[in-house]
């Protein structure tokens, strides 16, 4: 026997079915809207707890730094001390490279130390600051010899800066040991590369000078460096057939 549905109990029938699917969708929505609030709760937390070790590392490097440059002026006054008790001139002279070296490491972390922030650096600013601090140390007072900057502005990663940095320091460095006048420190593009040049008016390099060989700590230094950055070293006479001219080509990022 066929159920009789009147009119008026299917219409309450449906009513009541979109009551249901009303109640359901409000509750599906007040679900999702929990599970979004929970979830961003999470995420400001978790942002508050990157914030927090973000901030503490930041402490743990000025204190690494500070530290670091304080041990580097310790070694710089041990290294002067024991020169001046070294037995034979030749020892005191190697104590006092061994000593402008660790001097320079110095200058160049605090150089970069201002710069913790920046991801980019104006390399020729930032030479002229640094070479400003090689004259103060190479060169005596009224010895009438400065290392001049030159070239263009060229904006580089920071972190390429600091190899650059030691590299011209162990050149201008060699330098002003074997060579008399100013030291020149240019800075020139080469299509998509750089070239950075120091140039000095002297006696000019010895007969079969090859660097590659060379059994001074300060150029193993600065072929290491060069490696580093994937460049290359070219070395000649300088300016009018006058002194040296040791140039160092590399690509910078784009």
């Amino acid at each position: 026997m066929t159920d009789l549905i009147f009119p008026s109990t299917r219409a309450s029938q449906s009513s009541n079915r979109r009551v249901i699917a009303r109640d359901a969708g409000g509750h599906e929505l007040q679900a999702t809207r929990a599970e979004l609030k929970a979830a961003l709760a999470r995420e400001a937390e978790l942002l508050r707890l990157q914030d927090e070790m973000s901030q503490r590392e930041t402490l743990l490097a000025r204190e690494f730094e500070h530290r670091l440059v304080n041990g580097l002026q310790l070694i710089v006054s041990m290294l002067s001390m024991q020169s001046r008790a070294a037995p034979t001139p030749e020892a005191a002279e190697q104590l006092n490279l061994a000593s402008a070296r660790v001097a320079a490491i110095g200058r160049v972390h605090r150089r970069l130390h201002l710069l913790d922030h920046e991801k980019t650096v104006e390399l020729r600013r930032y030479l002229e600051q640094l070479c400003d601090d090689l004259t103060g140390l190479l060169f005596q007072d009224g010895a009438g010899r400065a290392v001049v900057v030159t070239g263009a502005e060229i904006s580089l990663p920071t972190a390429l800066a600091i190899p650059l940095g030691f590299i011209v320091n162990e050149l201008i460095t060699n330098a002003v040991k074997y060579a008399s006048g100013d030291v020149t420190v240019e800075i020139e593009e080469a299509g998509r590369s750089l070239c950075l040049s120091v140039i000095d008016g002297g006696c000019g390099l010895p007969t079969g000078f090859d660097p590659a060989s060379s059994t001074g700590l300060g150029m193993k230094i600065v072929q290491s460096l060069i490696a580093q950055i994937g460049g290359t070293l070219q070395f000649g006479a300088g300016d009018a057939g006058r002194g040296s001219r040791f140039t160092v080509t590399f690509m910078p990022p784009r």
